[in-house]
């Protein structure tokens, strides 16, 4: 049985402006700028330039709303999101006949092309060829051949239709393994490590160091040296330059070559850019290649030409009308919506600002205090989440460097004068340390602890260890020279 009834509830809803604006927070300034230049192709209403056209549109819907009788824009502009079915917002500059094609963008030799023109020194046949093909596209950017040689042999036989064995798998790998870079085509460290030291001038200490990587590698991965020394027979002297020869090693080869657009992602775009002028802080969005954004004047004047005709237009010119209102509407939100962005950006920095003003004006990192996002939250009446969206992978440009935003935060520690210091003075501290130690003699954790107790920090062996890590340093053990 069927019956209607009716419900009363609360419903929180975002505004378009809202979704718009959070989605711009993510992005970074490159990002933005690919994103206007997108809007500006998909939207007919929105131009580059200064905006002189908004106010003069916003005063005219004012006048008009005082008189509610008269039929004016706002009528076709679009307030709501569905007030307009999207088929008839969508525009294709495209004919039946006309095919769009995607563009492959050349950024040099790959390093398996760069193998592969290599083979072209050797004489092998059609058979031999198609093999060392396969090998040099199972070589990973490392260099390293990881995979099994006998899932090689099975996968070439499925995707090349090409019959082999293990023995000729090993004889066209050996070829591989002349190439350059040195050590190309190994299957782990120890191999890559041999090949290079037997293309080097053979002396004692080159003989030394292939007899501790053939004999002792575990020993010397783990840096057991008194171990080594007995092990093969050398003096502490002998193995001291047996040690320099390897460590000048390339213990990843495929490293060495890199292409044009590998070394252009390195390439970092501040979205902030932060002066000292006359002893203040002042800090500036970075919008160098960020145009200026307006609504388009002729789509203004179409729509005006049929808010004039009141309720005088036919269907097809009024579904132009709610077209062009809609366009404008969006161009609007998406202004508003970069205006919206500035805004929060700048009001986050602006308190990063205040509370790190003496790192940012000394550079020194002992300087910065303590903080997290929700400090900054609780000062600019902002969700923790916005805060997040604002700093994920944006970076800041301070006369000392450029500088990722998420630097600047860290966690407190407690000194036993009961003050509160960032974790990142006790790690410059660690960092320090290590740094000037005896490296015949390394400190251990328990001596850092004992260290930092001197100088007023009470942390423990594992808070030490968790710090350590994060600074990517190894274990005493891994850090002895000899």
């Amino acid at each position: 049985m069927l019956k209607q009834t009716q419900n009363l509830k609360h419903q929180q809803k975002l505004t378009p402006l809202q979704l718009q604006t959070i989605k711009l927070l993510e992005l970074t300034t490159i990002e933005l700028e690919e994103r206007i230049k997108s809007e500006i192709e998909e939207n007919p209403a929105l131009e580059e330039g200064e905006n002189s056209e908004q106010k003069e549109l916003d005063a005219e819907i004012e006048k008009n709303e005082k008189n509610e009788d008269e039929f004016s824009i706002k009528d076709y502009l679009d307030d709501e999101d569905d007030s307009i079915p999207s088929y008839k917002s969508q525009t294709h500059n495209y004919s039946n006949d006309n095919q769009r094609m995607d563009y492959a963008l050349s950024s040099g030799e790959s390093f398996q092309q760069y193998l592969i023109n290599q083979l072209g020194f050797h004489s092998l046949n059609e058979h031999l060829y198609d093999i060392a093909v396969f090998l040099i596209g199972s070589i990973d950017d490392d260099g390293y051949l990881r995979r099994d040689l006998n899932f090689i042999c099975d996968d070439i036989a499925f995707k090349q239709n090409v019959i082999t064995n293990i023995e000729e798998l090993e004889h066209v790998l050996k070829i591989i393994q002349t190439f350059e870079p040195v050590g190309v085509g190994c299957r782990n460290l120890q191999e890559c490590l041999l090949l290079q030291l037997d293309v080097k001038q053979h002396t004692q200490s080159i003989t030394d160091a292939k007899r501790i990587i053939s004999d002792c590698f575990d020993e010397f991965t783990k840096k057991h040296y008194d171990r080594i020394s007995k092990k093969i027979g050398i003096t502490e002297d002998d193995l001291r330059n047996a040690i320099a020869e390897i460590v000048k090693l390339n213990p990843k080869p495929g490293n060495l070559f890199s292409d044009d657009y590998s070394e252009q992602g390195k390439t970092i775009i501040p979205d902030f850019v932060l002066d000292i002028k006359e002893g203040e802080l002042v800090i500036d969005l970075n919008s160098y290649n960020i145009p200026d954004l307006r609504v388009n004047a002729g789509y203004m004047q179409m729509l005006r030409k049929y808010a004039v005709q009141k309720g005088k237009i036919n269907t097809k010119d009024k579904e132009t009308a709610q077209f062009i209102g809609q366009k404008i509407t969006s161009a609007r939100y998406f202004i508003d919506a970069i205006r919206q962005r500035q805004r929060t950006l700048l009001s986050v920095m602006n308190i990063i600002i205040e509370l790190q003003r003496n790192y940012f004006i000394s550079g020194d990192e002992n300087q910065l205090k303590p903080m997290i996002l929700k400090d900054i939250a609780a000062r600019t009446a902002l969700d923790v989440s916005t805060v997040s969206r604002v700093l994920n992978g944006k970076y800041i440009q301070t006369h000392f460097g450029i500088l990722p935003l998420r630097y600047l935060f860290s966690e407190s520690v407690l000194t036993k004068d009961g003050e509160d210091v960032s974790s990142r003075e006790i790690k410059a501290i660690l960092q320090n340390c290590i740094d000037d130690e005896d490296k015949s003699n390394p400190l251990v954790d328990i001596e850092l602890v004992k260290i930092l107790k001197e100088k007023g920090y009470n942390i423990a062996r594992r808070t030490v260890a968790k710090y350590r890590e994060q600074l990517n340093i190894p274990v005493a053990r891994l850090r002895k020279e000899i």
